[in-house]
């Protein structure tokens, strides 16, 4: 009978070990990043940008993650799976929807013909939205000759590899809350002006009844290869 409470505190040490950490772990985030998009240094008229997207968002729940991008044409939206690093993408325009699914492999596939990027995380910080961003330093050879991009981001969302799929920034730890794009005819520049957390339903990530599940090859031969 001595022993007892030798076994109590055993019983008790085993219940903390599952019991603490599970206390300790930081809860998955839940909500909505609202990005503006700038485009500095663009030669377009008024008119002209009235048809560029101004607002993305950026919706998640733990290892999944929707983005949103609304234009005059059309929806544009990319549902992410972190554990699986597969993605689809929605795209609503004029009426035809189609769902385009990406597999870890195909994606993978895909970076493989991208210039390799060099990441430097510096020791600044800044606030962006109410939380603390570190900044990195991206450096890749474009046309012969090397192009410098600064990204802020944040590492408190819990998304594991939350770039695996952007050739730029994948190697960066953590969501991005500022960041830039480029291509052949302007410079996008998404900043996050809030982070809403809030309970996000399932239903967020999954494929509308009314879209047509197709692959980029398909969607390319029905457009007459215009993607």
């Amino acid at each position: 009978m001595k022993k007892q409470p030798y076994i109590r505190m055993t019983v008790l040490a085993i219940l903390a070990a599952f019991v603490i950490p599970a206390f300790a772990m930081p809860k998955p985030f839940e909500g909505v990043i609202t990005y503006k998009i700038t485009y500095p240094g663009n030669k377009f008229s008024e008119s002209q940008m009235a048809m560029f997207p101004k607002v993305m968002t950026i919706t998640i729940k733990g290892e999944r993650a929707k983005s949103e991008i609304l234009t005059p044409m059309g929806a544009q939206v990319e549902i992410t799976n972190y554990t699986e690093k597969s993605k689809v993408g929605l795209i609503n325009m004029m009426g035809q929807k189609y769902a385009i699914q990406e597999s870890n492999e195909e994606i993978m596939e895909d970076l493989k013909s991208a210039p390799v990027a060099q990441v430097q995380i510096t020791g600044e910080t800044k606030t962006i939205a109410g939380f603390t961003c570190k900044k990195a330093v991206v450096t890749v050879e474009e046309n012969g000759s090397p192009s410098t991009y600064e990204v802020w981001f944040n590492e408190d969302f819990g998304a594991p590899d939350p770039n695996f799929d952007n050739p730029l920034y994948k190697d960066i730890p953590g969501v991005l809350l500022e960041f830039s794009m480029v291509t052949p005819q302007f410079m996008m520049v998404f900043s996050a002006i809030s982070i809403e957390k809030k309970g996000i339903s399932n239903k967020e990530f999954e494929i509308p009844s009314d879209y047509t599940t197709t692959t980029k090859e398909e969607l390319q031969s029905k457009m007459g290869g215009g993607m």
